[in-house]
């Protein structure tokens, strides 16, 4: 049903007033509100059209306000991982400037002090390398709550407590390792009558990383003394593992490179490894397809070489077999009575890439000891047995001295290679000193405690926009920090005196220009000014970001005012307005409701 409402003559005009009233006395109040809070309305519905455009713009107010705060957060880990590096440049600066002037000089007193100041240099490097922001260990990749490097006391010394040797015993293995029972470098010397054989050792692996190679021999120009190098033959080396190794299983293999250094790879296995890939190798259908997969991937790397070890944890058990090969010698000849001056010239190769010349000088008469002259004896034989004794005497200075310090910087980058991955722990000698153990060692220190990532830049990003990321992660385990770490602790580790007081001054000479080479930046190596670019240009990156943001964030904020704010001015204006309107209005309609005839006609 319809209903009519009643209708009266004059109605609709007062009904009209009422309304305009009302409706400007709402605009009165909206005003009021307004001017009071400076924001065009209380709810988002009352922005009108606007309120699409207001809800997204704060969306990205909010967006921008996220990155800034990462960005400052960021910010304050990148400065502290900088000095870090910082700080580890300059101690590696000042190691290597202390160790070229000390080697300079003929001070008994200084390779103790080169001990303290390395020991010295390697506590500072901890402890920047221990460094947090807040509580984030910046230098431990995702593992940001675990102190990245243990003390410096177990680095050196071991944890007895736990059963865990250190530095200074791995040191000690090599060196016994590589001198050999005789501390000459693992060679058998032998003579009889005018002649005199040197022979490398007989276990083919103990020659791919222990002691001296021969590799070159030249007798005198008269031709009084004859030499003979019979170059040796490289074993097949073949890897075994005990059973197929399951995904993401890794193995550590080091490698003989062509010019005599060794290179340590740790590689993945996969069941399906990315095409290309240099550190994983195919799982295959058994342990010896697998063992295949690994040979060639090793052979496909730049500069590859003959494996001399190989380690892993059991399963997957991973060892490498040697067969065949032979040893190199050298044979000495006294074919005449040699003439004053005549000499005899060695060269000898070392695991370390280097080599080392030996040259023993024929005179009238040498002191029995010498290890660089030879007294010429009234016959061949008796000259061929003095040639002999200072050979003798050569290669043990020479081992105990170049071929020394060689051990004591390999022992050492060794030990810092150490990881705590499963299988990746520092190579140890075998027990029967002709190898490096094929079983990774549960019973050495571990001195890098953090995450292994093999990408340590993205353990750690920070969204600085909507498709901008930067990385920031850092991992004490990087090459060049180890670099760093080893060649201090190698100093640190050492004592160049004996118990009688006496300083080995030839030792120290030769581990300070190892310790000091090993410091010198390569130009085709990173080293830690890399580390330090790659910090600086994610901080350049972030305070890139975070103009952009600010000024972004500025310009949403100028186009929220637009809309959801007011000109407390133009409202004022308006209010003014308004109430002059209405009051007017008021008025009017207060004389309208007034008047009547009698009204009208008095």
């Amino acid at each position: 049903m319809t209903t009519i409402a009643s209708f009266a003559a004059g109605t609709y005009r007062f009904d009209r007033q009422a309304s305009g009233l009302t409706e400007m006395k709402s605009q009165l109040d909206d005003l009021t509100r307004q001017l009071s809070t400076g924001r065009t309305a209380d709810t988002y519905g009352g922005l009108g059209p606007g309120r699409t455009t207001s809800l997204s713009t704060r969306a990205a107010i909010s967006a921008q306000d996220g990155y800034l705060a990462a960005i400052t957060s960021a910010d304050t880990r990148v400065k502290l991982t900088s000095a870090s590096l910082t700080q580890l440049k300059t101690l590696t600066d000042s190691t290597r400037s202390s160790l070229n002037g000390l080697l300079a000089s003929q001070n008994q007193a200084l390779p103790a002090t080169s001990v303290q100041s390395a020991d010295n240099s390697l506590s500072a490097a901890i402890d920047a390398l221990n460094q947090q922001s807040g509580d984030v260990y910046v230098f431990s990749g995702r593992a940001t709550d675990t102190r990245p490097v243990v003390s410096r006391e177990t680095i050196l010394n071991g944890d007895a407590a736990s059963g865990l040797v250190g530095l200074k015993t791995l040191i000690a293995e090599q060196k016994q390792a590589d001198l050999g029972p005789a501390g000459n470098g693992r060679l058998t010397q032998a003579s009889s009558g005018t002649a005199i054989t040197l022979t490398e050792d007989g276990n083919a692996q103990a020659r791919a990383n222990f002691g001296f190679s021969l590799v070159g021999a030249s007798g005198s120009a008269g031709g009084a003394i004859t030499t003979t190098l019979t170059a040796g033959t490289a074993p097949t080396v073949t890897p075994v593992f005990a059973q197929n190794p399951s995904d993401g299983m890794r193995v550590r293999v080091a490698v003989n490179l062509p010019d005599g250094s060794q290179a340590t790879y740790d590689l993945t296995a996969r069941t399906s490894p990315l095409a290309g890939s240099t550190d994983s190798f195919a799982i295959g259908a058994s342990p010896t397809e697998t063992a295949a997969n690994l040979k060639n991937l090793l052979a496909s790397l730049p500069g590859a070489g003959a494996i001399a070890s190989a380690q892993s944890a059991t399963p997957p058990g991973l060892s490498a077999t040697f067969a065949g090969g032979s040893s190199a010698s050298i044979n000495l000849s006294v074919a005449d009575i040699p003439k004053d001056g005549d000499t005899v010239t060695l060269k000898l190769a070392l695991h370390d890439g280097t080599t080392q010349t030996i040259q023993l000088t024929a005179r009238p008469s040498a002191d029995a000891a010498s290890p660089t002259t030879f007294a010429i004896g009234a016959s061949r034989e008796e000259t061929a047995a003095n040639l002999s004794r200072t050979l003798s005497n050569a290669l043990k200075t020479t081992a105990g001295t170049e071929l020394a310090a060689s051990s004591t910087l390999r022992a050492s980058t060794n030990f810092f290679e150490g990881s705590p991955t499963a299988g990746l722990a520092p190579r140890r000698v075998s027990a029967d000193g002709n190898g490096y153990a094929s079983q990774a060692s549960t019973g050495t220190v571990i001195w890098y405690q953090g995450d292994d990532a093999a990408d340590p830049r993205a353990t750690a990003s920070v969204q600085v926009g909507a498709s901008r990321i930067v990385e920031i992660g850092a991992q004490a385990n990087e090459a060049a920090i180890r670099k760093t770490l080893a060649g201090l602790a190698a100093v640190a580790a050492e004592n160049f005196t004996d118990a009688t007081g006496t300083v080995d001054t030839a030792r120290f000479r030769a581990t300070a220009e190892r310790v000091s080479g090993a410091l010198t930046p390569a130009a085709d190596r990173a080293g830690l000014e890399a580390l330090g670019t790659d910090f600086g240009i994610a901080a350049s990156n972030m305070a890139n970001a975070k103009s952009v943001a600010s000024a972004t964030r500025a310009t949403l904020e100028n186009a929220l005012d637009g809309i959801d704010t007011v000109s407390t001015q133009e409202v004022a204006a308006k209010l003014v307005s308004l109430q002059t309107q209405l009051q007017a209005s008021y008025k009017v309609t207060s004389m309208l409701s007034e008047l009547t005839l009698v009204n009208y006609i008095k």
